[in-house]
């Protein structure tokens, strides 16, 4: 019986994955939920850019829809779990209203509109008497379901890469399905996809509402974690360096997505560090990231335009990386 190379190293990753919550601080605790998040979202944009060939830049905004969703329902007295199972809910059917005029956009053009979007609804969550107004959500209880409570970080990182692994688990088989090679088609030429046959507007709607629902998902996790949720923690930044993250893995990859998570959240950890030094200016930590979002995004650009994950398979196979990988 021969073995995979590709499932040995899924396994791999897997022990690792549930080891490493064990034996990490809390701060690298922290950084290590807060990553599995971050490629949760990423994984939904890289499937949108990738296959929909839609550029969005208010993927944020969803994040934000399921993070209250889930905070409004559990502060009500409804059980955790479903403020959790509500968050990805509501933030698809959000996509769905929202999808139908936008997506009629393209290029900049769209990505100016869902950049508007996120704007306005951050803006609403800072005037509602609801959502907390600018101050926000707060004392979320934690996240339970049934007679389980989740009483430490450790349990929120398990949940978060669980959450990460059925993310993961739905876009490799929409991909590998018969609608993922209509997605193909769609990413290769809209108006070649049109003339076989292909429903684009519908197909591209279904993407943009199933990346929402990954980003309402994470936002779930998130507000449980934190226990607070108000419109500082969803800035506009967030919305960028998921594209980034996107793009420097590898657009249309489901392990680019993780990778180019892991890559950008350590850099901007390390950077945080860095600004946080003494003699800093308090306005470092924003520019250090702005600027490295662009330096990076040049340099893939520039020396790998598909991504780290289609360059190094590329690479180890002997062939020029393509499209997908």
């Amino acid at each position: 019986m021969r073995i995979r190379p590709g499932l040995v190293a899924g396994l791999l990753v897997a022990v690792v994955t549930l080891a490493l919550p064990a034996v990490l601080d809390d701060s690298a605790l922290a950084v290590y939920i807060l990553l599995g998040l971050a490629a949760m979202v990423t994984v939904g944009v890289s499937l949108l850019m990738g296959y929909a060939g839609q550029v969005s830049l208010g993927q944020g905004a969803f994040y934000a829809i399921g993070a209250y969703t889930a905070a409004l329902l559990a502060l009500s007295g409804a059980p955790p779990l479903a403020g959790l199972l509500a968050a990805p809910v509501a933030a698809a059917l959000s996509a769905l209203v929202i999808g139908v005029p936008l997506l009629r956009l393209r290029g900049h053009h769209l990505a100016f509109a869902t950049l508007a979007m996120q704007l306005i609804l951050l803006s609403l969550a800072g005037q509602l008497e609801f959502t907390g107004g600018d101050i926000g959500l707060q004392g979320i209880p934690q996240f339970s379901a049934g007679s389980f409570e989740a009483t430490s970080a450790s349990v929120y990182a398990w949940l978060t890469w669980a959450g990460l692994a059925l993310v993961m688990l739905v876009t490799h088989n929409v991909i590998t399905s018969r609608p993922g090679r209509a997605l193909r088609a769609l990413a290769t030429s809209e108006i070649a996809a049109a003339s076989s046959g292909i429903p684009v507007g519908r197909y591209k709607l279904v993407v943009f509402a199933l990346s929402a629902t990954f980003a309402g998902l994470a936002g779930g996790i998130y507000c449980f974690y934190t226990g607070y949720v108000a419109p500082g923690s969803f800035p506009v930044l967030i919305s960028i360096q998921y594209i980034v993250m996107a793009v420097v893995g590898g657009l249309g990859t489901v392990w680019g997505a993780v990778v180019g998570a892991t890559a950008i959240t350590l850099l901007v950890q390390g950077l945080d560090r860095l600004a946080s030094l003494p003699g800093m200016p308090t306005y470092a930590p924003s520019v250090l990231s702005y600027a490295v979002y662009a330096l990076v995004l040049i340099g893939v650009v520039l020396f790998m335009p598909q991504g780290l994950v289609p360059a190094v398979s590329g690479r180890l196979s002997g062939k020029r990386p393509g499209i997908r990988s």
